[in-house]
């Protein structure tokens, strides 16, 4: 099969296409065609070295293909199915963390992409327990940032605590915020959303209008009102700075990154903590939150801005998401070929 590699060894691109056996899938496990896979900044921070992946790696986590086999001890799908698979490749499911449902901070927990391979490939292999059915209204295209991007919007939504009628601020519009509008205006009709972006009139600020922003303006300009929910996607350290200054006394920012391009500097207490705000981090992603979202993305539903790529321009594909060249959510297009 063909396959996008980060190796071990030095290369002028980061990764590599490569020539390798299809996988085989062992008990509990089943194969997969890849139609599509999407793009995320979690390929970025393992490339330039901020995760530390197993290496080599096939990278990729928003998967949308055909089952195509299975190992031993498998009964939840059909050769045919159409499946996603998600950032959680699997989690213990017996310490304290997984028993109460928070598999996503349990300490074995395994990524798709990067503690094992992922679906940067025409095949990759699953626990069948960490796949799901893909709802008929979406495209493979449409599906794979659903798969994280929309999946992890859901949880970080969800951290906020949000009301209706809670306003609600967005720093970086990419692949997840785009969605997580799109999720609020649905839940919370009775809400204002703030979108900022890097310079306020760029691609993203100009999607943020066409999809129902109540104001977009650019990081570090001071929106019409303070708001009460905040959600920073971006990989910048400084913009949390921001996003505390204008968040409302007993509001709550709620950081959607596993990590930052630059640092986190120092908060003035006064200027950006007092008034009981608080701050949360998003640590991974459970099966639960894929299933419900997924459930719900087909009930609005949503609609993600796509730019499609070829798996051999994968390179090329992550240097645009680093410069946001294009809207939304960027996806591999993946012709498998049958074995």
């Amino acid at each position: 099969m063909r396959a996008i590699v980060k190796s071990l060894e030095e290369n002028p691109e980061p990764l590599e296409l490569a020539d390798l056996p299809i996988p085989e899938p062992g008990f509990g496990e089943i194969l997969i065609r890849v139609r599509a896979c999407g793009i995320c900044r979690t390929e970025l921070d393992e490339i330039e070295g901020r995760i530390r992946p197993k290496l080599p790696v096939i990278p990729g986590h928003q998967i949308v293909g055909i089952v195509e086999g299975s190992g031993p001890g498998t009964s939840r799908f059909e050769r045919g199915e159409r499946v996603g698979i998600a950032w959680i490749h699997s989690a213990c499911g017996e310490c304290r963390h997984c028993r109460r449902g928070n598999e996503n901070l349990c300490d074995q927990f395994r990524g798709t992409g990067c503690d094992v391979d992922g679906g940067y490939a025409e095949y990759t292999i699953v626990p069948e327990d960490f796949a799901y059915p893909i709802p008929e209204r979406f495209s493979d295209s449409q599906a794979a940032p659903l798969l994280c991007a929309g999946a992890i919007g859901y949880r970080a939504l969800g951290l906020t605590g949000m009301e209706d009628g809670d306003t609600l601020a967005l720093y970086g519009f990419g692949a997840s915020n785009h969605i997580v509008l799109q999720m609020a205006k649905y839940k919370y009709p009775s809400s204002k959303i703030f979108v900022f972006t890097k310079r306020g009139d760029d691609p993203p600020a100009r999607l943020a209008r066409e999809l129902g922003a109540d104001w977009v303006g650019a990081t570090g300009e001071a929106p019409p009102e303070k708001y009460d929910r905040a959600i920073d996607t971006t990989p910048f350290g400084d913009v949390i700075k921001a996003a505390l200054r204008h968040l409302e006394d007993g509001g709550r920012l709620v950081i959607n990154n596993i990590r930052k391009e630059t640092p986190i500097r120092e908060l003035e207490y006064a200027d950006c903590l007092w008034g009981e705000k608080e701050v949360k981090s998003v640590k991974n992603i459970t099966r639960r939150d894929v299933r419900e979202f997924l459930q719900l993305a087909a009930e609005i539903p949503i609609v993600p801005e796509i730019t499609e790529f070829r798996l051999e321009e994968a390179n090329r594909a992550l240097l645009a998401l680093k410069r946001g060249e294009y809207r939304g959510a960027g996806v591999l297009k993946i012709a498998g070929r049958s074995p």
